[in-house]
């Protein structure tokens, strides 16, 4: 399945518009990666914790993604859009979704 952020796919042509469609991913992070993340902070450099996270709920939001287009007889998503939030309590949890229109191409 085609997955693209731009409203078409290059060289080929949508047949058919089968409707929006999205997927979502929540994830908590724990006290003990909240911790060390903290201290990474404090002495400089990038937290590879919640960067893995991070690609952990991308990659899921983008498998739903794929599976609901799939259900709708699609075999490319494009304008797909991601977002990503931090919510619940203290923010302890990060949300990342990614929502698109599901097609049909040639």
């Amino acid at each position: 399945m085609i997955i693209t952020t731009t409203p078409s796919v290059e060289g080929r042509r949508i047949t058919a518009y089968r409707g929006v469609v999205a997927g979502e991913a929540i994830l908590g992070a724990n006290l003990f990666k909240d911790m060390f993340a903290g201290i990474r902070d404090l002495v400089g450099g990038r937290s590879g914790t919640y960067e893995r996270e991070l690609q952990k709920a991308r990659e899921i939001a983008l498998q739903e993604l794929q599976q609901r287009a799939a259900e709708l007889g699609a075999n490319a998503v494009v304008g797909v859009d991601l977002d990503y939030e931090v919510m619940g309590q203290a923010n302890g949890m990060l949300m990342v979704s990614a929502s698109g229109t599901a097609v049909v191409v040639e």
